[in-house]
C-alpha cells in the first residue's frame, strides 16, 4: 500500500500534529462562531474599566450625599454643633438672670456682644447676638476644623486613593469636599440661629421689634431679617472655608491641617485688631464679618455688606484655584 493510499489516524499523528494543529483549529471555530452567531458575538466588547467608565451626575450626587453624611456623622462634627448651640443658652439664661430684679443688662456702654441691650424686650434679639458672639471665633473655628480635615483625613486614614480610583477624580473629589464645607457653613450658623430662636422665645417677650435706626418692623419681617443675617452670616465664612480646603491639600496629617487652619484664623483676627495695621485690615476676611448688622437698619446699609460678600468671593476664587493647583498635581500615596 502506498503512502497516499494509507488512512490516517489520530494515532498516527500524535500529539505532535494535534498541537500544530491547535490555533489553527480555535482560529476556524471562533470564524464558525462568528458566521453562526452573527456579528454580535463576534464583537464582543470587553467589560468596562475604571480608565473607560464616565460617573453621571447622579453618581456625584451619590458621593456628595456621601460625603455629607460621613462629615455630619462624625463625633467631631456633633460635638462642634453642640458647643454651638449651646452658646445661645448661656447667653440667654446670662442675660436672664442678670434682669431678674429689673436691673439693666450689661452692654450698654458698648460692652459684651452687639444687640445685648436689646434682648429684654424682644427675644428675637437673641438671634442677633448670639451670632455676633460666635462669628469672630466659634464659627469660622468650626468651620476651620471640617475644612483642614477634608483632604488630609482622608490622606491620613488611607482612604484618599481609594476615592480617587472610584472613580472620582481630582478636580470632581475636591469640588465634592467644598461644597461639603460649604453645607457645613450654612448648618452650623442655622443651628446657631435656631438654638437662639427657640430660647429667645422660652426666657423673652416677642412682637414687634425696635431697628437701630428707631423704627418698628413687625416680628414676621423680624424674622424675615433674622433669616437673612444667617444666610449673610454662612456666606461670610466661605473665605475661612477655601483656605483650609487649601491648607488639608499641603499635609497628609488632618490635625496638622486642622491645627494650621484655626491657627492662621487667630493671627488674622489679631491683626484686625491691631490700629497701627489698618491699611492692610480691609483686605482680610474678617474685616466685615460683623456688617451683618447694617440688615437691621432701615434702610439697610448695603456697602459693607456687598464689600464683605466681593471678598469672601475673592478669597474663595484665590484659594479654591491654589488647593485645586496643589491637589491636581499632588502624589497620592495613601
Amino acid at each position: 500500500m502506498s503512502r497516499a493510499d494509507r488512512p490516517p489516524t489520530a494515532a498516527a499523528d500524535g500529539p505532535t500534529t494535534a498541537a500544530a494543529d491547535g490555533p489553527a483549529t480555535a482560529s476556524a471555530e471562533g470564524l464558525t462562531a462568528a458566521a453562526v452567531h452573527g456579528p454580535t458575538a463576534a464583537a464582543a466588547d470587553p467589560p468596562p474599566t475604571a480608565a473607560t467608565r464616565r460617573p453621571s451626575p447622579l453618581w456625584a450626587l451619590g458621593l456628595l450625599r456621601s460625603e455629607l453624611v460621613t462629615t455630619v456623622r462624625r463625633w467631631r462634627t456633633l460635638a462642634l454643633l453642640g458647643v454651638l448651640a449651646a452658646v445661645p443658652v448661656l447667653v440667654g439664661v446670662a442675660v436672664r438672670i442678670e434682669t431678674r430684679g429689673g436691673a439693666p443688662v450689661a452692654g450698654g456702654s458698648g460692652e459684651g456682644p452687639a444687640f445685648v441691650t436689646q434682648i429684654t424686650n424682644n427675644g428675637l434679639f437673641l438671634v442677633f447676638t448670639a451670632l455676633a458672639a460666635t462669628l469672630p471665633f466659634f464659627l469660622p473655628m468650626a468651620v476651620g476644623v471640617v475644612a483642614g480635615e477634608a483632604i488630609a483625613g482622608e490622606a491620613g486614614a488611607g482612604t484618599l486613593r481609594y476615592l480617587l480610583v472610584a472613580p472620582a477624580g481630582r478636580t470632581r473629589l475636591l469640588l465634592t469636599k467644598y461644597t461639603t464645607v460649604l453645607v457645613f457653613c450654612l448648618l452650623a450658623t442655622l443651628v446657631v440661629a435656631v438654638s437662639a430662636l427657640i430660647v429667645g422665645a422660652l426666657l423673652f417677650p416677642s412682637g414687634e421689634l425696635t431697628t437701630i435706626s428707631g423704627t418698628r418692623i413687625s416680628f414676621a419681617e423680624g424674622l424675615g431679617r433674622a433669616l437673612l443675617i444667617a444666610l449673610v452670616v454662612a456666606a461670610s465664612l466661605v473665605g475661612v472655608a477655601a483656605l483650609g480646603l487649601f491648607v488639608s491639600t499641603l499635609t497628609n496629617s488632618g490635625v496638622a491641617a486642622m491645627a494650621t487652619t484655626v491657627g492662621l484664623l487667630i493671627t488674622v483676627q489679631i491683626v484686625d485688631q491691631i490700629p497701627q495695621l489698618h491699611v492692610v485690615q480691609p483686605y482680610l476676611f474678617s474685616h466685615y464679618w460683623l456688617s451683618f448688622a447694617d440688615l437691621m437698619r432701615d434702610p439697610v446699609y448695603w456697602d459693607d455688606l456687598v464689600r464683605n460678600l466681593g471678598l469672601q468671593a475673592l478669597y474663595a476664587a484665590v484659594f479654591g484655584s491654589a488647593a485645586w493647583a496643589r491637589f491636581a498635581s499632588k502624589d497620592i500615596s495613601a
